[in-house]
């Protein structure tokens, strides 16, 4: 009995070796890859594009280094995996979602580490990083399937992706101009990366998405023989043997073969294992619809305690400090309403982090101040070179006695800003933000202060063969609130200095 196994097992082995023989000279074509993506004029388009357009985005993060080469750097491996996406789709069958969601995951994990850069404490090169961040998800145009997958066309999504981009790259260009030319060169060759270059590429090669190979068509690696065998074979030499049984070959051939990639995923979905095993089920209580502690209205208390629980959620010890001899760091004060920064010059920055119920006077002239995730924090300051950032913050005042080129107030709910007469030509910028007022000295020094909203709501109209944009203004009184949250009163603040203020 165990003779006769013993030849079913070599006369199997043996057929194996033929078939494994015959399918390697069959298959030369298909694996030769080199030869095959050297010839393919979209692979050679794509390297020109990253030669070009991003080899001038490398060049100018080399002389900046720090983040901003650490990010480029992001830039380049996201590319480089994306050309190695656009040759394997040449090489397999379209896939399904789940099929889709496997194939995407290297160039997720590079967009991910993109966006870690974002998070925690704001850096001084935040406006590089968050445009690198939401550039990269440009890339995910290989995802499209279809006019039913649920995306734009390939070409309308770059452009979509860079739009989210530009708001932070045109940051760069307007904080580093007439300064630094290297920051300037790195947005316009980041911008001309995505604007022409990757759009005009796929354009011009997947204006409907990646050009998958035909149905069935997987890249199976051949399989190596040991040195042994291999001789054995060769000073014996025997005849290919019939065929044997289907239970043999179902058993034993199998597991000498096993299936990766795609054809694992597919053979998985083919088998019938029940691939939502795992899922928990939705039951009617669960859903939406029939809920009964949602009415559809959000209000005002459940709206602070959601940004109260997102700025200080992760509490840190309270700091006041000059870090480097560059940086005064403010951070996790609660309740403080006389912290004072006046030794400083226009050489350092300010970083306000995580305050609460709190007012921070500087003094002196500074190179920038960014206030990021406070609530109902005051600032009062004199004079800053570069801007004046508002960032993630809920009803903040912020108080400018002296000069300011930019004030940037970006997702921000409530702000109140008091300007002086000097500051006047303070360019405001504001992104995702609501209840922003400005007040404005009266021309004399007797008149009362003039309070201006800065509008949220705009309206689009076509005219002429373009779109017209007008802000929506609107006529009312600001409400203020005690310390007890129950409104007080409506009316214009009166003339004050901020730090002398309650909160």
């Amino acid at each position: 009995m165990e003779k006769e196994l013993v030849e079913r097992l070599e006369t199997a082995v043996a057929n194996l070796e033929v078939l494994a023989a015959a399918r390697s000279r069959s298959a030369v074509p298909s694996i030769d890859l080199d030869g095959a993506v050297a010839l393919d004029p979209a692979i050679s388009a794509f390297d020109d594009l990253m030669s070009g357009s991003l080899a001038r985005v490398s060049a100018a993060a080399g002389k900046i280094g720090g983040k901003v080469l650490e990010a480029t750097k992001i830039v380049e491996e996201a590319f480089t995996v994306q050309k190695d996406l656009l040759v394997k789709a040449k090489q397999c069958q379209k896939p399904d979602i789940a099929g889709l969601q496997e194939f995407l995951k290297p160039l997720n994990e590079v967009i991910l580490k993109a966006s870690a850069l974002t998070e925690g404490r704001q850096s001084d090169y935040f406006n590089h990083l968050k445009a690198v961040a939401d550039s990269l998800t440009a890339l995910a145009w290989i995802a499209y399937l279809g006019k039913d997958c649920g995306m734009s066309l390939p070409v309308a999504h770059v452009e979509e992706s860079w739009q989210m981009a530009e708001f932070y790259n045109n940051k760069v260009l307007v904080e580093y101009r007439n300064k630094e030319p290297d920051h300037v060169e790195w947005a316009k060759a980041l911008k001309e990366l995505y604007l022409p270059g990757l759009r005009d590429y796929v354009k011009g090669f997947y204006p409907l998405g990646p050009g998958w190979g035909p149905a069935g068509s997987v890249i199976v690696s051949a399989p190596l023989s040991s040195p042994s065998s291999s001789k054995a074979s060769q000073a014996k030499a025997p005849a290919p043997p019939p065929p044997p049984s289907a239970s043999l070959f179902s058993s034993e051939t199998e597991p000498l073969q096993p299936k990766q990639g795609m054809s694992a995923i597919f053979q998985e979905i083919n088998s019938g294992k029940a691939m939502t095993a795992g899922l928990r089920k939705v039951t009617d209580d669960m859903k939406t619809k029939n809920r009964t502690d949602r009415t559809g209205v959000i209000g005002t208390t459940e709206k602070d305690s959601r940004a109260s629980s997102f700025s200080c959620s992760k509490t840190g010890p309270p700091k006041l400090e000059l870090q480097m001899g560059r940086r005064w760091v403010v951070e996790n004060q609660i309740g403080k309403k006389d912290l004072v920064i006046d030794d400083c010059d226009s050489k350092q920055s300010v970083y306000v982090f995580g305050c609460k119920d709190s007012v921070l006077q500087v003094k002196g002239k500074v190179n920038n101040i960014t206030v990021d995730k406070c609530i109902k924090m005051g600032i009062v300051f004199k004079d800053v070179v570069a801007a004046c950032e508002i960032v993630n913050c809920n009803g903040v005042e912020v108080q400018c006695q002296g000069s300011a080129p930019t004030i940037s107030i970006d997702n921000t709910s409530g702000c109140q800003l008091y300007l002086s007469k000097n500051s006047l030509e303070a360019s405001i910028t504001t992104a995702k933000s609501s209840e922003i007022n400005v007040m404005i000295p009266g021309a004399g020094p007797d008149d009362d202060w003039a309070e201006h909203a800065l509008p949220q709501q705009y309206v689009h109209a076509f005219k002429d063969g373009q779109f017209i944009t007008s802000p929506l203004s609107h006529s009312a009184g600001r409400c203020y609130f005690s310390s007890t949250g129950q409104s007080i009163q409506q009316y214009l603040p009166p003339r004050h200095a901020l730090a002398h203020s309650q909160l």
